[in-house]
């Protein structure tokens, strides 16, 4: 099935940016990708979702279904909506250095992230999920606990909008803070540019995963900090430390890419060694790709 010009143009990042209301941006998105796909990602997901599994060892036996026992003579267990549908939490790194592009018509790391939590939100609540939203610098800034009401989607929107790039990084930390407060299995959701220490950011994440929960990390970098493209003399200022460096950049573009290469690449390794899914965007990527692996994480959870 091919998708009509006018849904599938928003997937492109530089197009959704023309677009100054968020709501609008995640509704075209998700429906441009919707209607690109051979298969509704919808499939399987009744919005008064119910249904009988076999009662298993430890299961409460006021939910067995009597009558189907009379009728089977079999024990079966009444699964509700509640016990189903996934709970979700969006992890938004709102650190100074997501506020980088390198590119005056390009979108920030940080623009690039809250179109896509938006457009996710859109597609998760449209599925009956539950959505909560954290943002984070140095420190947790908003928590949103997840809901799937109808009127929650203009809550977590009005949230996104609202935030701001600023202060430094402490990914990990802000990890840990969330992973210690939520206890019922759900997915967990971050955006960030990992530009952290490394070995404190896959603590916080293997957290999650040892309180069971599943995790998708969206790895957002400007494509500039994938290629190193300079070629003249530049100066660099740390948008978090505001130090900055003048450098020759042909004299140390071998030595970045070999570095960055190792930094990306431990990410990777240690994330599927730990069960989680790591996914590499730059900002002129087209969003279908992350709904894509959001879907496929949902499909595994049931």
């Amino acid at each position: 099935m091919t998708a009509p010009a006018d849904a599938r143009q928003f997937l492109d990042p530089r197009v959704a940016s023309r677009l100054a209301r968020l709501d609008m941006v995640a509704r075209l998105v998700v429906e441009g990708f919707i209607t690109g796909l051979h298969k509704s990602p919808y499939h399987g997901f009744s919005v008064e979702f119910a249904e009988h599994r076999p009662y298993m060892p430890g299961d409460s036996i006021r939910h067995i279904d009597w009558r189907l026992y009379a009728k089977s003579d079999r024990f079966y267990v009444k699964q509700y909506e509640e016990e189903t549908n996934l709970r979700a939490y969006l992890l938004l790194d709102s650190s100074a250095s997501m506020n980088y592009r390198s590119s005056p018509d390009g979108l920030t790391k940080l623009e690039y992230s809250s179109y896509l939590a938006a457009a996710l939100s859109y597609l998760m609540l449209k599925q009956q999920d539950s959505v909560g939203l954290l943002t984070f610098s140095d420190r947790v800034k908003r928590f949103v606990p997840p809901r799937s009401t109808g009127g929650h989607l203009r809550v977590l929107l009005r949230e996104i909008e609202r935030n701001k790039a600023a202060e430094g990084t402490q990914v990990g930390k802000s990890l840990h803070h969330l992973a210690d407060r939520i206890r019922r299995r759900g997915l967990i959701i971050l955006f960030s540019d990992l530009l952290d220490d490394p070995k404190e950011t896959l603590t916080g994440l293997k957290h999650f995963r040892h309180r069971r929960h599943e995790v998708i990390v969206f790895h957002v970098l400007d494509p500039a900090e994938i290629e190193f493209p300079f070629r003249e003399e530049t100066r660099f200022i740390d948008m978090e430390s505001s130090e900055s460096l003048n450098t020759l950049p042909w004299e140390i573009a071998r030595e970045y890419r070999t570095r960055f290469r190792e930094w990306s690449e431990r990410y990777k390794r240690e994330c599927r060694e730990n069960g989680i899914d790591y996914v590499p965007i730059n900002t002129a990527t087209s969003y279908d790709l992350a709904l894509y692996r959001y879907l496929e994480k949902r499909h595994k959870l049931f």
